[in-house]
């Protein structure tokens, strides 16, 4: 469809023609425009958009999908043909058609046969306007046959023989791709001596030793099913002179033999046979030619075409030049091709006749028509071929032999001439063209609308346009009949008398070279005899981007700076982009290269950067360039420079003098030999701060002028520096004083804080502005405040430039909005935003109700206390506080000084956990709410008490007044009971000479005694004793002390204090009596046996360590004595000579005291530094410092010893 209007061009002269543009109506083929809303609302015939390919080979592995979409208006339904007949598909369960589509599925994976669905399968698509047909779809399964079974016998020739191996495929759809590989999947190497065919057979035009091997395989790869088949290998054997039986070399002289076996002869083919052939291709394919000759030497091929050349660009060689290729073969491409094969020996050649056949294609596709009532049109189906196409008509599918008359349709052969149609005209027509190796269909329809116009394009589009430049507004359109298309400018209606404008044939007006005066707004009317459409768009001329500042030619010596400067005037409404190229590409990536503004500049210059430079400025709407080149020369021999920091810049001057800016420019000082890299501008103010210089700004060291920004009311002074890289310059010159203007400050104060110092005051703090940011004289600051959550005006007052107001009676604790604005005599500074704070806080009135103690054990409490009324806390909130105290121990009754110890529990926690507590005491607490002020009032005082706990150890342990049976204990009660003391208990045990620990005897003493006479005990015995008191909640911790009886009444002496244990040491003078010498024989000869028997014992692993006796047991009592010898378990305290921890060491009165506790409650939780959680409860428990029996299932704290070991079982 084309829209066709008037001429391509019409020029409006001044005084033939007014404002208004026509454009008329010359054929009447319309062109539907690809407008989406218009498209949406046009009445079309079908048209088939996807169809699947004429010849379909599928997967007989997977689904049949068969594809036919089209589109229409209104959409259109689907009906399908196949061989010919209806293809009912509602009636095959495995056939399923798309959704609004009349793409077929057919579900042979669950069940069925491909096979069973092959055909010709055609589409039709319908809607009230006509009927489209796709092509002809041949659905064929693709085939992978196996080889076909046969028995290869080995082949044995000479050397030098030639030799062709068959391949002979099975034949597939499609046909397969043929390679030859052997055993081990490697390809087999080809050359000009051996090589594949077309056919895919193995040619050899001779062979040599090394082509013996028994694997040759051909492989046929059937690509669409991915399978691979082989053929059974063949083996090759070539025989050389060396293996020629000697019976057969017999019976020929060396000469003949060598000459047959290896005897040179000239080229003949192997393919194709005789010296001629004929080959047919069709047009568009690739040509392939193949002649494949044996010789020896291995012959070359050669190709000629006898009459003509071979065409250029689009002819290859493949094959090592066997295989001739002609890619999109034409009917030119027909003749007779020559190939030619020749060795030393000779050459010889055959010749191929080439025919070029070509299937239909196309001169002219028919192309749909839209019409309005009452238009002409014709219809067009061109097409040629080899044999000349015979050309047949389809009328919405159906032979148009046979189809509905319509009078307004005339045949003439491939053209369809229509006359005056009507609305019944619309159809859907097919052109077939058709010889023996193919054929085109096309569909195309008439579709005859009438329709009002419309203008497509978007309403007030604006265009820009720089001036002196062409300017194309759009007017696209649609109308049946075509619509005759307007032109106005300004809607003023005035007739156009300059001739500028060209109207083009789709609607657009051109102003060929539009001007300033050109801006305005343009209207584009449509007008047909069905209506009128109009539509405005804007047009804006803008000022051509220039460059007033080009880079000049430039010289420079190596290693030194150059700068191009590109300064670019553009149209004030449009931003510019500044790119340097070198040598029209980028600039290299090289911190050498910089760009600043307007300058482009290049440091250490060296030979590669000689070249052309150029500056190109990019707008939206144009684009502008200069170039200048760059000359790099050697240096001149100079002396030795001398290298220093800068001189200062000097001549200082201030131009383009404004409020709140000034031009500084300046003239760079000598550089002394080393570049500046930059200048550095500061500034003083003379009359806030004078004296005193601040950093203003920094510039490259290539410019000289810097434009700064000033603020009001500053009476300015500058000074600038230079820099390189030896450090920076001495300060210029002072330049001239400048005195801005006053002007309204431009920011408010910082810090704005409203906190009260009383219950009735409100004081509101700011930070101030200095001198500079005040913009003007008579700084002040205008307060203001409101209450938060009333309906208040905002309350005001301005004060001096100071730092603080305080708002006096104000409300207890009330939040309030506040304001500080800045203004000086020029005005106020913006108006600020609001902050919050709040008025004085007093203390609470209110103390925290419903509080109740919940004990968790002997040392924690748990307490719980309702929140106080948010009113009545006056302030902040920043929680609650706990007093507790112990009043009296429930066991003493005695009063002491009262300590009260406080826990706060930040936030609004209305619980919180008391640790640290003393077992079996009574307590006091009250919780009081705390603000920012201080403390509220105390509630009720609560009282509690800490049930039983398990006591401390015995304050001390004495071993008095031993005898030869007997031992006197005496000790002193624990110093922390935690409870009322029920019984004492006392277990000890022997210890043998050899550090063995024998039975453990326990014994209850009542918890009245604090001494305790032990009899019947064995003489000169070392005794281990382990001493602890019980309340009802158990056992405390242990004591241990250890003695030795004696025959001396007199006592023991003092023990070894370095020891740390209690030894009965004192001699008697019995050396004399003759019971003594017999007793320490007989001891002498025991200590013997035993030393005897303890050796052997260590020999044979017999030890029983006491580390394993730990690991092995948990209590003392239940160790057994050894069944065999009576003995009991050894005991290794004086062997390993380490001192007792801790828990067991005694001091030297015998005396073992318990460290007193305290109410720190870094002694609490197992060693951590009185952490609590969030909620203000203790973490971990209570666990005061004493040893622990573990008889009453309490884990010893001291390190493992012996006797701790022997402790775990008591």
């Amino acid at each position: 469809m084309q829209l066709k209007i008037m001429p391509k061009k019409k020029r409006l002269s001044a005084g033939r023609a007014p404002l208004m543009l026509f454009l008329c109506q010359m054929i009447s083929a319309l062109e539907v425009p690809l407008d989406p809303k218009l498209l949406e609302d046009l009445v079309q015939p079908p048209t088939i958009t996807q169809q699947s390919p004429k010849d379909y080979i599928i997967d007989p592995r997977e689904n049949i999908v068969i594809q036919c979409e089209a589109k229409g208006k209104p959409p259109p339904s689907f009906s399908w043909t196949r061989n010919g007949t209806h293809f009912d598909i509602d009636k095959d369960p495995l056939v399923t058609m798309k959704p609004g589509s009349g793409t077929l599925t057919i579900n042979i994976m669950s069940e069925g046969k491909a096979e069973t669905y092959e055909g010709v399968y055609q589409c039709t698509a319908r809607n009230e306007r006509g009927a489209a047909i796709s092509n002809n779809i041949v659905i064929r399964p693709s085939r992978s046959p196996l080889w076909t079974k046969e028995k290869l016998e080995p082949i044995t020739l000479r050397n030098g023989q030639s030799l062709v191996l068959p391949c002979r495929p099975p034949v597939g759809l499609p046909p397969p791709i043929i390679f030859w590989m052997d055993n081990s999947f490697q390809r087999l190497p080809q050359s000009e001596r051996v090589s594949q065919g077309l056919n895919g057979d193995l040619y050899f035009s001779n062979v040599l030793p090394e082509d013996t091997r028994e694997d040759y395989i051909c492989y046929a790869r059937f690509n669409h099913t991915q399978t691979i088949q082989q053929k059974q290998p063949i083996s090759v054997k070539v025989i050389s002179v060396d293996e020629l039986n000697d019976t057969i070399a017999a019976n020929l002289s060396d000469t003949e033999f060598y000459a047959k076996s290896h005897r040179q002869r000239p080229p003949t083919f192997l393919t194709p046979d005789g010296n001629t052939s004929r080959k047919e291709e069709l047009r568009g394919n690739v040509l392939s030619l193949e002649c494949i000759a044996e010789g020896l030497p291995t012959p070359i091929i050669y190709w000629i075409k006898e009459d003509g050349t071979l065409p250029v660009n689009r002819t290859f060689y493949r094959n090592f030049k066997k295989t001739l290729q002609i890619v999109q073969v034409t009917e030119a491409d027909s003749g007779n091709y020559q190939c030619i094969a020749k060795n030393s020996l000779g050459a010889i050649h055959h010749t191929i006749s080439v025919t070029v056949k070509a299937a239909p294609y196309w001169i002219i596709a028919p192309q749909n028509l839209v019409l309005s009532p009452e238009e002409d049109g014709t219809l067009i189906c061109r097409a040629n071929g080899n044999p000349k196409p015979r050309i047949s008509w389809l009328s919405n599918g159906v032979p148009i032999e046979i189809a509905p008359d319509d009078p307004s349709r005339k045949i003439d052969g491939d053209t369809i001439i229509f006359s005056k149609v009507q609305e019944r005209s619309s159809a859907v027509y097919q052109c077939n063209a058709s010889n023996e190796y193919g054929y085109l269909l096309a569909n195309a329809f008439v579709n005859v609308l009438a329709e009002p116009p419309r203008i497509l394009t978007s309403a007030n589009t604006l265009y820009q346009v720089i001036a002196n430049r062409p300017a194309l507004l759009d007017c696209a359109f649609f109308g049946s009949p075509l619509p005759v298309i307007e032109w106005f400018k300004d809607a003023k209606g005035s007739a156009l008398r300059e001739d500028i404008y060209v109207l083009h044939e789709n609607g657009t007006l051109e102003i060929p070279v539009a001007q300033k005066d050109s801006t305005g707004t343009y209207t584009c009317v449509a007008r047909n005899k069905l209506g009128m459409a109009k539509n405005d768009v804007h047009l804006e001329i803008k000022d051509p981007t220039r460059i007033i500042k080009q880079p000049e030619y430039a010289v420079v010596q190596r290693g030194s700076t150059v700068s191009f400067e590109c300064k670019v005037k553009h149209d004030h409404t449009l931003i510019p982009t500044v790119t340097w190229l070198k040598d029209h590409g980028e600039l290299p990536n090289d911190g050498r290269f910089t760009v600043d503004k307007d300058y482009l500049v290049v440091a250490d210059v060296n030979d590669d950067d000689g070249g052309t430079y150029t500056c190109v400025a990019n707008t939206t709407l144009d684009n502008v360039s200069a170039s200048a080149v760059l000359s790099v020369v050697a240096p001149t021999p100079t002396p030795a420079p001398i290298y220093d920091v800068p001189n200062p810049p000097f001549d200082l001057e201030l131009t383009d003098q404004l409020d709140r800016s000034v031009q500084l420019s300046w003239t760079p000082g000598d550089d002394n030999n080393s570049p500046i890299t930059k200048f550095i501008i500061e500034y003083e103010d003379a009359m806030h701060e004078p004296g005193l210089w601040h950093h203003q700004a920094e510039v490259p060291g290539t410019q000289t002028t810097a434009q700064l920004k000033l603020s009001p009311y500053v009476n300015y002074s500058f000074r600038v520096m230079a820099e390189n890289n030896l450090g920076r310059s001495l300060p210029s010159e002072a330049s001239e004083q400048y005195l801005t203007k006053a002007a309204e400050p431009d920011k408010n104060p910082t810090a704005v804080e409203g906190l009260g110092s009383e219950p009735d005051n409100l004081v509101i703090t700011w930070k101030p502005l200095n001198g500079f940011e005040s913009n003007g004289p008579g700084l002040q600051y205008k307060v203001s405040w409101r209450q938060k959550d009333g309906d208040d005006e905002w309350t005001s007052v301005v004060v001096a430039n100071v730092s603080k107001y305080i708002v006096s009676g104000t409300p207890t604790f009330v939040p309030y909005l506040i304001k500080v604005q800045a203004l000086n005599d020029a005005g106020f500074a913006p108006e600020p935003a609001a902050v919050m704070g709040h008025s004085g806080e007093d203390l609470p009135m209110v103390a925290p109700g419903n509080v109740h103690v919940n004990v968790v054990n002997s040392t924690l409490a748990e307490v719980h206390w309702d929140p106080v009324p948010l009113k009545s806390i006056r302030g902040h909130l920043q929680g609650y506080r706990i007093y507790y105290w112990k009043t009296q121990s429930s066991l003493t009754r005695n009063r002491r000084h009262i300590e009260k110890k406080i826990l706060t529990f930040q936030g609004s926690k209305t619980h919180g956990m008391l640790p640290g507590l003393e077992p079996f005491s009574h307590y006091t607490l009250n919780v009081r709410v705390v603000n920012g002020k201080g403390e509220g009032p105390a509630s009720p005082d609560k009282v509690f008490n800490t049930p039983e706990g398990v006591p401390s150890a015995p304050s001390s342990l004495k071993i008095v007044n031993p005898t030869l049976d007997s031992l006197t204990l005496e000790w002193e009660p624990p110093s922390h009971p935690n409870g009322i003391l029920t019984e004492y208990t006392l277990k000890y045990q022997p210890i043998n000479s050899t550090h063995e620990l024998g039975p453990l005897v326990d014994l209850k003493i009542p918890a009245n005694k604090t001494r305790w006479i032990l009899k019947n005990l064995n003489i000169s015995t070392r005794y281990k004793f382990y001493f602890y008191a019980q309340t009802a909640a158990g056992s405390g911790s242990q004591i241990t002390e250890e003695a030795i009886t004696t025959v001396d009444e007199a006592g023991i002496l003092p023990p070894d204090v370095g020891a740390g244990k209690a030894m009965a040491s004192r001699q008697v003078d019995i050396a004399t009596q003759g019971w003594f010498i017999g007793l320490m024989c007989a001891v002498a000869l025991l200590i013997l046996i035993l030393l005897i028997v303890c050796f052997i014992r260590r020999n044979k692993g017999g030890k029983y360590p006491v580390k394993e006796k730990e690991d092995a047991h948990a209590d003392p009592e239940i160790q057994p004595m050894k069944e065999d010898d009576g003995t009991f378990g050894e005991y290794s305290d004086a062997e390993d000579h380490k001192p007792l921890k801790k828990g067991s060491r005694t001091p030297s009165d015998r005396t073992v005291k318990k460290e007193d506790s305290d109410d720190s409650l870094v002694d609490y939780g197992e060693g951590v530094n009185g952490q609590f959680n969030e909620d203000g409860s203790f973490i971990g428990q209570y666990s005061g410092k004493k040893e622990k029996e573990p008889a009453e299932g309490n884990e010893s704290s001291e390190a493992p010893s012996p006797v701790n070991a022997m402790n775990s079982f008591v």
